[in-house]
């Protein structure tokens, strides 16, 4: 486990899965060779491999001790999880249990779960598979989804999904993910969804910061002097630091994404919060301050970069 302290809370990194994912230019369509070549020096290899160019992506959990509560920021992938359309992550079967139990975790101690956003990458160890039945991980938790995201990816709702690798959207796979890792919570009665802000402690605030999806959410950290800024999918490479105007084809609006990355990382810089970004690899976490049009690393989180979990 890694661990540091931020202000009163503590913050501990669960990397479920690292490895490089897709190409770079089809992951960010805005982007081009010369932006990942002109910044090379700091993205390679540890980002992006320069001789495959692939992105390379962590799935993590973020388990924050704050105030006498246990709360985790978005739970992965999952396992046993149907997701055949995104072969690096189907039907996984790791050890991410065990390793929240070396962190002093049992699932029962869990207190808040936070979905920064309902994609399948967010939500996974929300259920597990249960004598053949989908069952709450986490059942003395309460677990906080926008309640926009709740109805945009309900298979009811009927919605003509947007995002997509090559633009092309999986209807599928968006009603598997909320048939396996969400409507169960919800069944059981321990989902809160939660519209325009939610306070979890003195400490921990989520907000809007949609885009991405109708709901993508940002957690507020505020502790002291301290501040930090868990931004789910609002960034999924440091590239977009430099150029935040590059976004993901996975956003179900760009353009608006675009803007809450703007606005999120113009906040970040004006008050030196670290950015938690959901996929980050290496150290995790980031200082930025205003360069250009864009931003660029002050410092790095003090987690360590060489974790490896392909």
């Amino acid at each position: 486990m890694q661990t540091i302290t931020f202000g009163g809370v503590e913050i501990t990194r669960l990397v479920e899965w690292q490895a490089p994912l897709a190409p770079a230019t089809a992951v960010f369509p805005d982007s081009t060779p010369r932006m990942w070549q002109e910044n090379a020096s700091w993205l390679a290899p540890g980002f992006w491999d320069p001789e495959s160019d692939l992105v390379v992506c962590a799935v993590q959990t973020w388990i924050l001790r704050s105030e006498g509560r246990t709360i985790l920021v978005d739970t992965g992938v999952g396992n046993d999880k149907d997701r055949p359309r995104a072969p690096h992550w189907n039907r996984l079967n790791g050890d991410f249990l065990e390793r929240l139990a070396a962190a002093g975790i049992r699932p029962e101690d869990v207190d808040t779960v936070v979905n920064t956003h309902l994609h399948g990458d967010h939500v996974g160890w929300n259920t597990r598979l249960v004598d053949g039945a989908w069952v709450p991980t986490f059942p003395n938790a309460r677990y906080l989804i926008p309640r926009a995201d709740f109805a945009y990816f309900d298979p009811a709702a009927g919605t003509r999904l947007r995002g997509g690798f090559g633009g092309v959207p999986s209807p599928g796979s968006a009603a598997a993910m909320f048939e396996d890792s969400v409507a169960p919570v919800h069944r059981a009665g321990l989902a809160e969804l939660w519209e325009d802000g939610y306070r979890i402690d003195s400490r921990l605030t989520l907000e809007p910061a949609p885009g991405h999806t109708p709901g993508s959410s940002v957690l507020r950290l505020e502790s002291g002097t301290e501040r930090a800024l868990f931004i789910g999918d609002l960034v999924h490479s440091p590239l977009q630091f430099a150029e935040p105007g590059c976004d993901t084809c996975l956003s179900e609006d760009q353009e608006q994404a675009t803007r809450s990355r703007r606005r999120i990382l113009e906040q970040a810089a004006e008050t030196r919060a670290l950015v938690f970004p959901a996929h980050l690899p290496g150290h995790g976490a980031a200082e930025v301050r205003r360069k250009g049009s864009g931003y660029e690393v002050v410092r790095w989180a003090g987690f360590d970069a060489s974790v490896n979990v392909a």
